[in-house]
């Protein structure tokens, strides 16, 4: 039988790739040489002409994030645009590191033992589906947040058992299944992360951040009047993202009936708990311990990840054998750091203060439900330019919500809007939230993958947040 969609011939290819080159490249160029828009320093908007044609080429497949990257990191230092400080900048940031330390080890969770342990113990309980086990990873997300003030720390907590599951599933990358079923877990989890930082007042450090800058607007925001307004549309959204995403992205692996009898076996196989995996389980339960003390106490979570991960070397279960093969490691601290950085200039510069201003002026006359609407849309779609969910906060937050208020929109309802905007448009780049990036290091998705899948899950987050939350929250207030 002929196959239904043939292979295009190598040289058709060859000119199709020619000319989205020069059709990604020649956009960058216009961009970049033309006049800066009024109000707009010259190097603010070359900066987003850089930064532009960097995301361009990686949603289009032209260049993977970290060679993207590192061109355009290249690019700003050799024009002048950054000091050689400037652009380096974003290697010193501790929460860059965390993402690291923890990428490291999860790596040694998996390697001990006790990765495939914890596996098997879901899959004997909840693995009949993988949509089941989609499920059991959002629930488990959704019970530790609110003790997590950082969903990088979450993440780094639930990848060793999401990337357990897939290796021992049968999926991995280095021998092509990724599809089987890691790839649908790993993007499963990403959107969870950006469910359970809306549903809980603690569970992002910028919740409490936003609700301070809301004070001044005279909005009053607790745990309590939090978790009532996110109740409601994070429920649904909880529900409703593992089903979708099975439909959009679905793992070539769907029913396991025989997986949990088989699960319970390789258990009782395994035998009692090893060393290496009481060793390794008292590091991850400690760290875990301090990274949800980490809002109360005065504790760095990157020196607890970096302390974690020096006990596991201390006690042979991670060796320099094993860091030399952590390619990805490397490459994620790479390419965030300059994305981070990147990001950071645009604001610095003031470009993200321009955005803002000009919708704000487009708004003047609208409605308030349009202005609403379209403020919150908005806020969404800008965070293709941020590879910070804090720094939108701080660039964006203010301003959208002044705008709002001064249009007659309930000030309570969109300060919590866009509160919960700030964190379920995360999945919408693989950069949109540093809780992605570990996830997104593990390769199991590509970054057309990522970026198309992203902006689906976002919009249903934002349709379910929008559509359903918006009424809820006028009827409780």
């Amino acid at each position: 039988m002929l196959d239904a969609h043939p292979p295009r011939p190598k040289k058709e290819t060859q000119i199709r790739r020619l000319f989205l080159w020069a059709a990604v490249v020649g956009a960058g160029f216009v961009l970049w040489f033309l006049p800066a828009p009024q109000g707009l320093e010259t190097r603010a908007w070359q900066l987003f002409a850089l930064f532009f044609t960097t995301i361009l080429s990686i949603i289009t497949g032209l260049l993977p994030i970290l060679v993207a990257s590192v061109l355009a990191l290249s690019v700003t230092v050799l024009t002048g645009l950054l000091t050689p400080q400037e652009a380096y900048s974003g290697f010193s940031q501790g929460f860059i590191l965390l993402i690291v330390a923890a990428f490291l080890v999860s790596q040694a969770v998996v390697k001990s033992g006790l990765g495939k342990r914890l596996g098997m113990m879901i899959v004997a309980r909840f693995g009949r589906s993988t949509l089941g086990l989609a499920y059991s990873m959002l629930a488990t997300d959704l019970l530790i947040a609110p003790a997590f003030p950082s969903n990088t720390a979450r993440s780094g907590v639930l990848f060793p058992i999401v990337n357990a599951l897939a290796h021992d599933s049968g999926s991995k990358v280095a021998d092509g299944t990724r599809k089987r079923v890691g790839a649908y877990l790993m993007m499963n989890s990403m959107v969870g992360l950006s469910i359970s930082s809306s549903f809980w007042f603690t569970a992002m450090a910028a919740n409490p951040l936003g609700a301070r800058i809301a004070e001044k607007f005279g909005v009053h925001i607790t745990f309590g009047s939090w978790l009532l307004a996110s109740a409601l549309p994070g429920l649904l959204a909880f529900a409703a993202a593992p089903w979708v995403l099975m439909k959009i992205y679905p793992p070539e692996l769907k029913e396991t009936p025989d997986a949990p009898a088989k699960a319970r076996a390789v258990l009782e196989k395994m035998g009692p708990v090893s060393r290496n995996e009481w060793i390794t389980g008292a590091v991850f339960v400690t760290m875990v311990a301090l990274w949800a003390l980490s809002g109360v106490l005065p504790i760095d979570q990157t020196a607890v990840a970096f302390a974690g991960l020096g006990v596991l070397m201390v006690a042979g279960i991670f060796t320099m054998r094993d860091m030399q093969h952590q390619g990805e490691a490397l490459s994620t601290l790479i390419w965030f750091s300059v994305l981070f950085t990147l990001s950071a200039y645009l604001d610095r510069f003031g470009f993200m203060q321009y955005v803002g201003g000009h919708i704000a002026h487009a708004v003047e006359g609208f409605s308030w439900p349009a202005v609403y609407l379209l403020l919150v849309v908005a806020y969404v779609l800008i965070h293709y330019l941020f590879v910070s969910q804090t720094a939108q906060l701080l660039a964006l937050y203010g301003i959208f919500l002044e705008v709002g208020i001064h249009a007659g929109v309930p000030p309570y309802l969109l300060a919590m809007m866009l509160l919960f905007a700030t964190n379920f448009n995360a999945a919408i780049t693989p950069q949109g939230s540093s809780a992605n990036v570990i996830f997104v290091s593990s390769e199991y998705m590509s970054s057309t993958e990522l970026y198309r899948n992203g902006l689906v899950m976002t919009m249903l987050n934002m349709v379910i947040f929008v559509g359903v939350g918006t009424f809820w929250i006028l009827l409780i207030s």
